[in-house]
């Protein structure tokens, strides 16, 4: 059967389109929304917005692989993401990376053996005045050590 959206998704997926004034620029709303649906946006998820999108499967993929929020295979249940632009690699986001994959066993782009954690460096997610900083799904954590980040993660389960 061919990946498609539930009916309860595809009334959201009308209701987003509906709100601008071209399809196409309802892109970003409706990748979230698939992935919300699929898990993440494999390549037959792809294909299905891109053909309910009216575009190309290549300009979909684009969109895809631009923005780190968009998961192109499945994550873990805590997506971790340390932010990696200036004000946080000044602030030792380095040795928070360090600090993560010790403390999981894991690399960039890895998900731990249990499913519990993925971990990923992304650019700028927008507090610089309070790095190093990481995103754990839709939480913020701010002003982070090498201490601290341990005990987040054991909080986390």
């Amino acid at each position: 059967m061919a990946l498609e959206f539930s009916p309860e998704t595809h009334k959201k997926f009308d209701a987003i389109v509906g709100r601008y004034p071209k399809k196409e620029a309802a892109m970003l709303p409706v990748l979230y929304l698939a992935q919300e649906e699929f898990g993440y946006l494999g390549p037959e998820a792809i294909e299905y917005v891109a053909a309910i999108m009216d575009v190309p499967v290549a300009r979909v993929y684009g969109v895809v692989t631009f923005y780190t929020m968009l998961n192109m295979k499945p994550i873990g249940r805590h997506h971790t993401q340390v932010c990696r632009t200036l004000p946080c690699a000044l602030a030792g986001a380095e040795r928070i990376t360090a600090a993560i994959k010790a403390k999981l066993g894991i690399e960039l782009g890895e998900t731990t053996a249990d499913g519990r954690f993925t971990l990923s460096e992304v650019e700028c997610l927008a507090s610089c005045g309070t790095a190093p900083m990481m995103q754990v799904n839709d939480d913020y954590y701010e002003n982070l050590s090498e201490q601290n980040v341990g005990e987040i993660l054991d909080r986390l389960k």
